[in-house]
């Protein structure tokens, strides 16, 4: 049996600053009801991205959240009669002003924790599809709330959180076949 004070004093020395997560992940602790008594809950992302001038090396958009300012992808909850990668389309618009060609099939997933308005935890899954821009606005619905930039996909990897996420963009790859399928 391993002995509990070495290993309190070993967490104790590694102790990470103390942060929103630390705090969101000590409420699940003491209440792991609220993360594991609910399933995964689906979200549609769009991996927004445009070639640069010259042909084919491309950009990738990232933006900032509401809240926390830290940097994701365009993303929202399924939307009744909307096909997922419409979805991932209309949040990009909504979100960055960006409109353009999705993909109908996913370019890969990942998951996160999503702080609810009620204080809940819900553990998400996000379905990525692939976006390439072909027109950017500046009168869209979230405008002014948000702060975007367009990146290569590994410094996009780099500012993101989500390992999952970090990976794909890292590995993205833009499919060049029918744009709509």
């Amino acid at each position: 049996m391993p002995n509990l004070n070495v290993m309190k004093s070993e967490k104790r020395a590694s102790k990470p600053n103390a942060g929103k997560s630390q705090t969101l992940l000590q409420q699940l602790a003491r209440t792991p009801d609220k993360l594991f008594g609910k399933a995964f809950r689906p979200q549609c992302g769009a991996l927004c991205f445009r070639y640069k001038e010259g042909g084919s090396e491309i950009e990738v958009l990232v933006i900032t959240s509401r809240e926390s300012r830290r940097w994701i992808i365009p993303k929202g909850w399924p939307m009744k009669g909307k096909k997922p990668y419409e979805v991932a389309a209309i949040e990009a618009w909504e979100e960055a002003g960006v409109r353009g060609r999705a993909k109908k099939k996913p370019v890969g997933r990942y998951t996160y924790l999503k702080e609810l308005d009620d204080g809940n935890v819900a553990f998400c899954i996000v379905e990525m599809f692939q976006v390439e821009v072909t027109e950017i606005r500046t009168d869209f619905k979230e405008r002014g709330q948000r702060v975007f930039a367009w990146v290569s996909p590994s410094e996009a990897a780099r500012r993101v959180r989500e390992i999952e996420l970090k990976s794909l963009l890292v590995n993205f790859k833009p499919n060049a076949s029918k744009a709509s399928g």
